[in-house]
Formats: C-alpha cells, sequence, structure tokens
C-alpha cells in the first residue's frame, strides 16, 4: 500500500536563509532535483551549501548552478562527482513555461530556498523572487526589531 503525500517524511538538508534577506520572494515552487548516487549519499550526511546557489531556465529545462555538494568522504574519488556541477530540475512544461514568462519578461530571480528529503526523494524548494534594495532591507530590519521590542514589552504587563 503506498503512502500518501502528507505521511511522508521530510528532513531538511540545507536551508538558504539568507535568501529571503536578499530577495523579496513572491512565488514558491517545489522540484525534484536529477543526482548521482554519492550525490545523495553526500546529502544524507547534511553536507549541502545552497548560499551562492541559483536557477536558470534553458532550452525549456531548468537547471541548478553554483550549489555545492560535497564529495562523498566514504568512496574513492574514482566513482565522486563534481561538487558544483549543474543539475537539472524536474518541474511540469506548464511551470517551467510560466518561469520562463516571470524570469524573461519582469526580470525576476530564481532562488534554492530549501533542500529537503521527502520520503526517499531529493526536493528542492525554489523562490522566485525580486532583488531588495538597501533601503528595503533596512525595513525589514527595523520592522523586525519593532516587533521583538513589541513582544517584549507585552511580556511586562
Amino acid at each position: 500500500m503506498a503512502k500518501s503525500d502528507d505521511t511522508k517524511k521530510v528532513k531538511i538538508l540545507s536551508d538558504n536563509r539568507q535568501a529571503r534577506h536578499l530577495y523579496e520572494i513572491l512565488e514558491t515552487y517545489e522540484a525534484g532535483i536529477e543526482l548521482k548516487g554519492t550525490e545523495v549519499k553526500s546529502l544524507r550526511a547534511g553536507k549541502a551549501n545552497l548560499r551562492d546557489g541559483y536557477a536558470l531556465i534553458k532550452n525549456g529545462e531548468a537547471w541548478l548552478l553554483n550549489v555545492h555538494i560535497s564529495p562523498y568522504e566514504a568512496s574513492g574519488q574514482y566513482f565522486n562527482h563534481d561538487p558544483r556541477r549543474s543539475r537539472k530540475l524536474l518541474l511540469h512544461n506548464w511551470e517551467i513555461r510560466k518561469l520562463i514568462g516571470q524570469v524573461e519578461q519582469k526580470g525576476l530571480t530564481l532562488v534554492p530556498l530549501k533542500l529537503y528529503m521527502k520520503g526517499s526523494w531529493v526536493k528542492v524548494t525554489l523562490g522566485l523572487g525580486r532583488g531588495k534594495k538597501l533601503h528595503d532591507k533596512r525595513e525589514t530590519l527595523k520592522r523586525r526589531q519593532d516587533e521583538r521590542d513589541m513582544s517584549r514589552a507585552m511580556k511586562q504587563y
């Protein structure tokens, strides 16, 4: 008997916290990744970095670029992978067509937000975002600090 989607275990492998600081995220998409065996083993050990990564759409296919997955330590170097290789993303055709319009016409960016395992599949959450200006970042930090101050004041009374 097959498990439904909501009963599958989700284990977060890597999180890109800096992306929400640098970009205003408008939409999110879930995509699968085409990986090699040693990459999956390394991901299970938590050896991934999404900080400098981004996604592109070339020739009707989505690609994840500049994401670092460290080589697997327990195997020899012969069977290992290149840490920063381009990885194909698995999205529906209608999602890719929608993203092409958003990225090329509106000048938005595809940023990996989270890398996780859903059941036995490795998935990535992509955020469609617009880059924040410096004053937007300051405004966000000020608002967050004000919310903290209000919550501290409410705790006292």
